[in-house]
């Protein structure tokens, strides 16, 4: 086989370690405050039986889940396989600076000219209106995709492609919420021979797959 330089981009994909940050997000206001009482002299009302004050709400304090799944073990080995192939099943989790709240494992491979690379990661929030927020915030920076139905709370897709040095790489991502907790899916691949990407459909439909999965090992690990 002749050997091809990596563009750039894609020899970081290459390293072992990389290093993820995570961007805190304002933690949800309490419960609105009760209405003022009616008027103490409208005798009409102060003959009726008072009535017992509301609880406080408790949807502030909701949360489902309170630590991630270990990330490596959110995918089978036939997906594994089948989205990457040549990469070890066991994939390779980033070191995290709290595994409770964030964890994510990583998977990637060149089988011949084709690459393929993949990441799951886990967000443990505080509460759903927490992650709620973070979900619109980081849809919003990747515009051009689509909501994915029947997936988590919600979910959304997009893919884009991008050349560099000539070769193309088409990158998918999938943003679940679930509860409050995020799954988010990073899927992207490249043909060193032709330089072209794999196609969009392709890149997408995998990317869903793995999210599924991911989705369902969160819930098991509870």
């Amino acid at each position: 086989m002749r050997s091809l330089p990596l563009p750039l981009a894609l020899t970081a994909r290459l390293l072992p370690v990389a290093v993820l940050a995570s961007a805190g997000w304002a933690l949800a206001s309490g419960p609105f405050a009760a209405s003022p009482a009616g008027d103490a002299k409208d005798k009409a009302a102060s003959d009726r039986p008072s009535a017992s004050p509301s609880a406080p709400s408790t949807a502030a304090a909701t949360r489902t889940y309170r630590v991630s799944p270990k990330p490596c073990l959110g995918l089978g080995k036939k997906t594994v396989t089948s989205l990457v192939p040549g990469a070890k099943a066991a994939g390779k989790e980033i070191p995290s600076t709290n595994e409770s709240v964030r964890r994510t494992c990583s998977w990637n491979a060149l089988k011949g000219f084709d690459y393929r690379w993949l990441d799951v990661s886990y967000e443990i929030k505080k509460t759903d209106q927490t992650a709620a927020t973070a979900y619109k915030e980081r849809v919003a920076k990747h515009s051009g995709g689509g909501a994915v139905p029947g997936l988590g709370d919600e979910a959304y897709s997009v893919v884009n492609l991008t050349t560099e040095d000539k070769q193309q790489t088409r990158e998918g991502m999938v943003i679940v919420r679930a509860s409050n907790a995020m799954v988010v899916i990073t899927y992207n691949g490249s043909d060193f021979e032709s330089k072209k990407a794999p196609g969009t459909d392709e890149i997408n439909k995998g990317a869903i797959k793995a999210a599924k999965e991911a989705v369902a090992a969160l819930e098991k690990a509870q």
